[in-house]
């Protein structure tokens, strides 16, 4: 839901933030939508579901993206802003208002001619208003669960669609980087939330908290890693997974390929150590540590003298963050820093390359 910028851990806490987990336990993360969409009509009984089903010339949000909306007006995601969201904005709270009929209904606007908007493509949407006969598929696609990331949808007899995951023969009818399509018996394939790009931060000091303020709204799932006793702050953010394990190397065992990895202890040493772990793993699209050039010239010794191959030291990002960024503030290091982070493509297989003309940090 839209909520107010928070001024750090110990302004007013939003729901999104919750309060710190067992050691390795998972105790929330970014709802998809789906999830967002069954606490909705548990709550009221009913919501809906806007869908951006095709998109032709420019456009804010591409096909696939997906908003949920309450019946007291409030909503999650986001199709775009500007015009466009408003006025579906106003069609989901007239279908929701709508205690009979059908359930779904479909726009097409012309952002340029229709709203007003200078993007100048066209975009197909669909409304489906959910009900609490709806929290029985809701659920299964809320759930983590193997198999496809792509559901299939059976048309519901007043309008919108019963929805499922899709068997492994059945999803192979949607055309990769396609977001959805209509199969010729009316069913429906959509590709479900995309799996977001993890993080993995080791260090809980004033940086490492800048930066999991800067890291919340985001789509990204982190786990943050300090065994420290009390070192994680009394709430986090619903995407964060603490780690309190005293031995950082099992945790990079666990870590998915691909993720990001960003060290900033209170130690040297164990710096070292995580970074060696995580090069020599050779599996990861960042490795970061936070320090000077300095410091980066003694880590790369070290590698050396560890018989660490060159091409892997040439992989450790330190400094960290983008050039150009001159302050030493946590926030500002904080913000570089995811900057840079999402300046990797979201794809598995993309690395970081090793910018030239890092900035110092102390």
């Amino acid at each position: 839901m839209k909520t107010s910028p928070q001024m750090g851990f110990g302004a007013i806490i939003p729901k999104r933030y919750h309060a710190c987990a067992k050691t390795g336990m998972h105790a929330g993360r970014a709802m998809g939508i789906f999830a967002t969409l069954k606490a909705m009509v548990e709550r009221d009984g009913r919501a809906v579901l806007v869908t951006i089903m095709d998109v032709r010339g420019s456009s804010p949000r591409e096909a696939g993206t997906r908003m949920a909306v309450r019946a007291d007006g409030a909503f999650s995601g986001t199709i775009g802003g500007g015009t466009l969201e408003w006025q579906v904005l106003a069609e989901a709270q007239a279908l929701l208002s709508a205690r009979e009929g059908r359930r779904m209904r479909s726009l097409d606007k012309a952002l340029g001619p229709d709203l007003g908007q200078c993007c100048g493509g066209r975009v197909s949407l669909m409304l489906e208003r959910l009900e609490r006969d709806d929290l029985a598929w809701l659920n299964e696609l809320a759930t983590p669960a193997g198999g496809t990331s792509i559901s299939i949808g059976m048309p519901h007899e007043r309008g919108g669609f019963i929805r499922r995951r899709a068997s492994d023969a059945e999803a192979q009818a949607l055309p990769a980087e396609t977001a959805s399509r209509f199969l010729p018996d009316g069913r429906l394939l959509e590709r479900l939330d995309p799996t977001n790009p993890s993080v993995y931060l080791f260090g809980a000091g004033h940086v490492g908290r800048a930066l999991i303020l800067a890291l919340a709204p985001l789509p990204i799932d982190v786990v943050w890693c300090d065994a420290r006793p009390d070192a994680f702050p009394s709430h986090v953010p619903q995407h964060v997974v603490l780690r309190r394990d005293a031995e950082p190397e099992h945790i990079l065992v666990g870590a998915p390929d691909h993720a990001r990895i960003v060290v900033m202890t209170h130690s040297h040493a164990l710096d070292l150590a995580i970074v060696s772990s995580a090069l020599a793993a050779d599996r990861f699209a960042y490795v970061g540590v936070i320090g000077s050039q300095t410091k980066r010239a003694r880590f790369v010794s070290q590698l050396r003298q560890a018989g660490l191959a060159e091409r892997l030291i040439e992989g450790m990002i330190c400094p960290l963050g983008i050039p150009g960024i001159e302050g030493k503030e946590p926030a500002v290091i904080a913000a570089s820093v995811v900057a840079q982070i999402l300046q990797l493509p979201r794809q598995a297989g993309s690395r970081m390359s090793v910018l030239k003309g890092h900035r110092r940090l102390g």
